[in-house]
């Protein structure tokens, strides 16, 4: 889990799908919420919401696990919507590595 970059991301619904393919994971903020958006071990895709963590200290899942990226953009997560659905509505940031 990274932490959240200070600058928004420029990137288009179109983008995104290489994007996560590249860098495997974004912070997306939509109706003043954050999401993580991140894969598990490159095998499946998940949305977790940033404000609750588990007993390890990480964020909760809030949405289902599936193995393709073009069906994570469009599975429900939020009132029945998807990051289709919330995407231009939403600003995206990238996910990076905590300083040692």
């Amino acid at each position: 889990m990274g932490i959240k970059a200070a600058d928004a991301l420029a990137i288009s619904f179109d983008e995104l799908t290489t994007y996560l393919h590249k860098y495997h994971s974004v912070y997306m903020e939509v109706d003043g919420a954050t999401y993580y958006l991140t894969d598990v071990n490159d095998r499946y895709w998940r949305v977790q919401a940033t404000d609750q963590l588990n007993h390890k200290g990480h964020y909760v899942d809030c949405s289902e696990l599936v193995p393709t990226i073009s069906e994570f953009l469009y599975l429900p997560f939020k009132d029945g919507k998807s990051i289709a659905d919330l995407f231009d509505e939403a600003t995206f940031y990238a996910s990076e590595k905590p300083e040692a």
